[in-house]
């Protein structure tokens, strides 16, 4: 049995607009690979209010872990998500992953860092 999933979710993104202090607010998407192949990982972001941003391709090498920033483009094959902006992710893969979602939020002194388990597609 695969451990991980090929395909998860992510349905609740959103970079606040403000930081404070030295530590910028951003969100990430973390990804395990344990497989002993590299990972190539298709990624989808949706909007409320623009079409979906497509087929962002990223590799994770095998028996690796990586931090996908959202809002560096040079981490996401060129694209960015803006601040501001609700957004929800799918990520799809070509071998089983494990992917969790990173917000730190700055925009007040109190800095809050909040992270949850992505949702699998099992099936």
């Amino acid at each position: 049995m695969a451990e991980g999933a090929r395909v998860w979710f992510i349905p609740d993104g959103y970079i606040p607009e403000r930081s404070t202090g030295s530590l910028e607010s951003h969100e990430a998407i973390c990804v395990l690979n344990a497989t002993t192949a590299p990972a190539t990982l298709s990624i989808t972001f949706y909007f409320e209010d623009r079409p979906p941003i497509r087929d962002i391709t990223v590799t994770v090498e095998a028996e690796r872990t990586r931090h996908i920033r959202t809002d560096i483009s040079k981490d996401m094959g060129g694209a960015a998500v803006p601040k501001g902006t609700p957004y929800a992710v799918r990520v799809a893969s070509d071998v089983p992953i494990c992917v969790q979602h990173s917000r730190l939020d700055s925009s007040q002194d109190g800095l809050a860092l909040m992270t949850s388990m992505a949702f699998p597609l099992i099936g």
